[in-house]
């Protein structure tokens, strides 16, 4: 027995033995092809690989699994590469999932052994100088694939038919030749193929791109571009230059009153026309004079009446200030600092639109006779008593100081009308500057990464100060994208501060949104840590361009927590990124850590979650003063997470 026994453990040291040295064996030799690359392409001295330190703790650039047993990923953008990629080098990373060369200098043809790695998921080498044809054999498992602003020349391989979890291709500004492929991919969301040599037709498969992915093929046709037409019609000639038949000439001759009668009733209809659309326009205009008061007062077409507007404006409904007691006009209440010059009557009578509908009440834009635009909310479900009111609202005056709280300018409290007065912000809600006129092309401007930072972390500043100042039961309790006003300079503002206290039921509970706590389902009780699980779904909301919750015109909505965690899981963390973050200047490091916070805060333990000041610091962390202006180069080569 004894023997059995010992023979067993031999076997099973033996087997342990073989299979450290074989993960060893791994890493050394993603080591030693790593080293090969380097001593091979020229690079910039910051490329700090050698020999004698660590590959996964040391390397700047490189990022390992989480075993620390084999290389998953090459960051170095913009880190002074030059000169060609050598065959046997990057090729033999055999568990390579992220390629990240973009924004250096590399020149040459791109081996095929590279971008045919089983594993490699994402090939970013745009803005080098690479040239010849792109290798035809590529990695299956490809999601993003970028050779744009190289020199890339050939046929698009048609093996990129097959990568059926290709999402971003970009080939624009090469030579590319030759027709396009019948692309089927059904995760296509971004394609650009514009400034090639590409001729043919567009597939059907990929017509419904914008324009601004085929512009600068001159010999490719078809929707979106110009038809096609195998000959080229004749240009018809145009009506004043017509050729006349002989009997045609002949018919005018005989006939001139004909046309004479003619051309009598095409003017006699044009006078005609004319003169019905002034009387249209007279009388349009005498109905708004008489809207106006006879005895010279001031107008009162705005918020109180209703109606009467000739702007063309929303109006408020006329139930507005019906529940304004005539004892109690006038009684709008400022804070203690506040210079303003208006009233309740001022007020009411403002030219207004609606701005939106939300969980407490109903907001909108009033214009003053002054040229004074503020905001105004109109509450709805109110259920405490003056004093109550009056002290909730001197908290959210005071916190409205800081420079990340929307400040509150005034409040005005009546039996049956309880209203809040806000200043207007002109950059709108971080909703509407991540998903408006999304798909609109030019018409829209995308929200770069460094904007996104700086309106992330003054939410968080904001958020922090509210459940620093009124102690550890002061909560926010509605925290989404359409609750972060942002000022013209990108400054943002938490708004709907201290109302859940003064409402019947909290926003949180009245529907099902994507950004409550999972707790909050079943304690129906909003803490500080649910405030955090909310703004972690915002960031989630940020970085992926995903909405959280269904609006009106954006049905498509995901549970954003679960989402990025399944896709995470699975190890394709760069598939969770906006596109339109992927299409711009991205600094892949901070958005990986940016995405690690951010799943701190959706933590279903809330004891797991950080603090508001924490999160805080960790946003902060992400971008040092010292570095906020650094180039690209300098900040996307240290990525310690794939």
């Amino acid at each position: 027995m004894k023997s059995r026994f010992s023979i067993v453990v031999l076997v099973l040291l033996s087997f342990i033995v073989s299979l450290f040295g074989s993960i060893v064996a791994d890493l050394n030799s993603d080591k030693q092809a790593l080293l090969e690359f380097a001593s091979a392409v020229p690079h910039a001295p910051r490329l700090n690989w050698n020999e004698s330190t660590s590959v996964c703790n040391s390397w700047i650039g490189v990022t390992c699994n989480s075993n620390r047993t084999r290389v998953t990923g090459i960051h170095l953008p913009g880190i002074g590469l030059t000169g060609s990629i050598p065959e046997n080098t990057l090729g033999k990373l055999d568990t390579l999932r992220v390629l990240s060369l973009h924004s250096n200098g590399l020149k040459g043809s791109l081996p095929s052994d590279i971008i045919s790695i089983p594993s490699l998921q994402f090939a970013l080498l745009h803005h080098n100088n690479f040239s010849g044809p792109i290798p035809f054999s590529v990695s299956p498992k490809l999601v993003a694939f970028d050779v744009s602003f190289n020199s890339f020349s050939g046929r698009i391989p048609p093996s990129f038919q097959n990568l059926r979890r290709l999402t971003w291709l970009y080939l624009q500004n090469n030579n590319i030749s030759g027709t396009i492929p019948d692309f089927n991919l059904p995760r296509l969301k971004q394609l650009n193929l514009s400034y090639n040599n590409l001729n043919g037709t567009i597939p059907n498969s990929i017509k419904t791109f914008p324009y601004t992915s085929f512009v600068g093929n001159s010999r490719l046709c078809g929707p979106p571009l110009n038809n096609c037409s195998s000959i080229s019609p004749s240009p018809s000639p145009s009506p004043e230059y017509q050729p006349s038949s002989p009997s045609t000439t002949q018919d005018q001759k005989n006939s001139p009153r004909k046309n004479n009668f003619g051309l009598a009733t095409i003017l006699a209809l044009v006078i005609g026309g004319f003169a019905f659309l002034s009387l249209l326009v007279l009388v349009f205009f005498v109905c708004c004079l008489k809207r106006k008061p006879k005895d010279g007062t001031k107008k009162s077409s705005g918020i109180l009446k209703g109606k009467g507007s000739c702007a063309g404006k929303t109006e408020i409904s006329k139930s507005f200030g019906s529940g304004v007691q005539a004892a109690e006009k006038n009684k709008l209440f400022f804070f203690e600092g506040s210079s303003d010059s208006f009233d309740l009557e001022d007020l009411l009578k403002a030219s207004a639109e609606v701005l939106g509908k939300g969980s407490y009440g109903t907001a909108y834009k009033a214009v003053l006779e002054d040229g004074t635009t503020v905001v105004v909310k109109r509450l709805k479900e109110v259920v405490v008593g003056k004093k109550e009111f009056e002290q909730q609202m001197e908290i959210v005056g005071r916190i409205g100081r800081h420079p990340n709280v929307m400040p509150l300018r005034a409040y005005y409290y009546s039996k049956d009308e309880k209203l809040l007065v806000y200043n207007f912000m002109l950059g709108g809600s971080l909703f509407h500057l991540l998903h408006g006129n999304r798909g609109a092309g030019a018409t829209r401007t995308p929200l770069d990464w460094d904007s996104r930072v700086k309106i992330s972390l003054g939410a968080a500043k904001g958020i922090a100060l509210i459940h620093s100042e009124c102690g550890p039961k002061f909560t926010h309790g509605n925290i989404k994208s359409t609750n972060v006003l942002i000022s013209q300079e990108l400054d943002a503002c938490i708004s709907d501060i201290g109302l859940p206290p003064l409402m019947n039921t909290p926003a949180t509970m009245s529907r099902a949104n994507g950004y409550r706590a999972p707790e909050v389902t079943d304690t129906k009780k909003i803490t500080q840590k649910s405030d955090v699980y909310s703004f972690g779904v915002l960031l989630l909301e940020m970085l992926t361009g995903k909405t959280a919750m269904r609006y009106p015109g954006h049905e498509d909505t995901v549970d954003l927590p679960r989402w990025v965690k399944s896709v995470v899981r699975e190890e394709w963390t760069a598939e969770v990124f906006d596109e339109e973050l992927l299409r711009g200047q991205y600094i892949e490091e901070e958005m990986v850590q940016m995405l690690q916070i951010a799943l701190a805060c959706v933590s279903k333990t809330p004891d797991m979650r950080p603090k508001m000041d924490e999160v805080v610091r960790m946003i902060e962390e992400i971008k040092h003063p010292e570095t906020k202006n650094r180039p690209s180069s300098e900040s996307e080569s240290n990525v310690q997470t794939p």
